[in-house]
C-alpha cells in the first residue's frame, strides 16, 4: 500500500468521498455533520491522502490548516470492505507525521459520540488524541466529540 497526497480530480476518489458523505448523512443530524464535500476539500489550506493499494483506493484523510500551530483532521475512512485491516492507523500515523513536519503543534478533530464512531474514537485515543473541549467555531453538540493532540 502506498499514501499519497491527492489532487482530488479523478472520478474513483469523487465517488469513494460522495460515499462517505452519503454515509454520514445517514447516521448524523444534517445540523451536526461536519464532513467536508468535495469542493471544500480542494480548498488551498486542505491537505489531502489517498491510500492506495494498487490501482483500488483503500483509504482516505485530510488536515485542515486552523493557523500556524493548528490543524483540524477531516475525512478519515476506510472502504467498508477493508475496515478493521490497519489502514486507517497507517494512514494515521502518516497524518501525525506529516502535519508534524509541516509545523503544526497541535492536532485536533470533531466526531460523532453515537456507537458507531466507537472503532474510531478508539483508533483515536491509542494515538494519544484526548477528549477536549470544541474549537475553531464548533459549538457543544451531543452528536460530536472533540478530540486534540499535541505534536
Amino acid at each position: 500500500m502506498k499514501i499519497v497526497v491527492d489532487d482530488l480530480s479523478g472520478r474513483q476518489i469523487a465517488e469513494f468521498l460522495d460515499e462517505h458523505v452519503q454515509e454520514m448523512r445517514s447516521i448524523t443530524p444534517p445540523d451536526s455533520k461536519h464532513a467536508l464535500d468535495l469542493d471544500s476539500l480542494r480548498s488551498p489550506e486542505v491537505t489531502f491522502w489517498s491510500v492506495m493499494d494498487g490501482d483500488t483506493l483503500v483509504g482516505c484523510g485530510a488536515i485542515k490548516r486552523l493557523d500556524a500551530g493548528h490543524a483540524e483532521l477531516k475525512s478519515m475512512r476506510a472502504a467498508p470492505a477493508r475496515k478493521r485491516s490497519g489502514i486507517a492507523s497507517l494512514l494515521l500515523n502518516h497524518i501525525v507525521t506529516e502535519a508534524q513536519r509541516m509545523g503544526f503543534t497541535r492536532l485536533s478533530l470533531e466526531t460523532g459520540s453515537d456507537e458507531f464512531f466507537l472503532p474510531a474514537r478508539k483508533l483515536y485515543g491509542k494515538f494519544g488524541f484526548e477528549y477536549c473541549e470544541p474549537f475553531a467555531g464548533y459549538r457543544p453538540d451531543p452528536n460530536s466529540v472533540f478530540m486534540t493532540k499535541k505534536l
